[in-house]
């Protein structure tokens, strides 16, 4: 039998936090509460866990600087809650570490929804014996079977939605895909702000792979088709 994913909600709203905490055990999830930044961060000294929901507005530390201390050491999955025309919220969001938004209110089952979206993303160690097929960025190596990156010795983070990104990319590189086609691979809805979202993502991702993210050399844009994974 497979563990129930264990997340962990964080939002300073009590009425919320509770439907949510009910909603999401009821659907099979293990779930932690915290109500500010400062309960969440005792939490996580010592737990870890499967995703993060967390609220952008919270009395003292908000959700992005949270998003941006827990991405200096760990790359667990976080849903930012942001408020409904905060569109600046969700863009700073994403930029601090964050790998979806949804915004408030909304109904549970779409949480839900984007919930399991993000926890089938996340590549799974494969034990079979086939030949390593590695692609070679430079000093980074990908390692498309096993869905690692890695610089020498050491492992390089990738957040849920990178790991995602270069699984596509991976698949056919040399190959430009449209923002449209990423947004629709990544199970995102259709739509502007998520092109938008894609590109952050993208930013993101050129900082771990490239020497120069302002030159990119091995994640390239073509101009009228998309990105394009370009390896060795």
């Amino acid at each position: 039998m497979d563990l129930q994913p264990h997340l962990l909600i964080v939002d300073d709203d009590e009425r919320i936090r509770g439907l949510l905490q009910k909603f999401l055990i009821r659907s099979g999830f293990l779930v932690s509460a915290a109500r500010d930044a400062a309960h969440a961060r005792r939490i996580l000294e010592g737990l870890d866990f499967d995703m993060i929901v967390l609220d952008v507005m919270m009395p003292g530390e908000d959700g992005i600087s949270l998003t941006r201390a827990i991405r200096e050491t760990s790359s667990t999955p976080i849903m930012l809650l942001t408020a409904k025309g905060e569109t600046e919220d969700r863009i700073t969001g994403l930029e601090a570490g964050a790998d979806d938004y949804l915004a408030k209110p909304f109904e549970p089952k779409e949480l839900l929804l984007r919930i399991n979206a993000i926890l089938r993303r996340i590549p799974e160690a494969d034990t079979s014996d086939a030949a390593p097929k590695i692609l070679k960025l430079g000093p980074i190596r990908y390692d498309i079977e096993r869905g690692e990156m890695w610089q020498g010795d050491d492992l390089v983070r990738l957040t849920a939605t990178e790991s995602q990104l270069m699984k596509i990319f991976s698949a056919t590189p040399g190959e430009p895909i449209s923002r449209a086609k990423l947004v629709e691979d990544l199970g995102r809805d259709r739509g502007q702000a998520q092109e938008r979202a894609v590109d952050v993502q993208i930013t993101r991702l050129r900082r771990k792979i490239e020497t120069d993210p302002k030159q990119p050399r091995y994640l390239q844009t073509v101009r009228g088709a998309g990105y394009m994974l370009a390896p060795d």
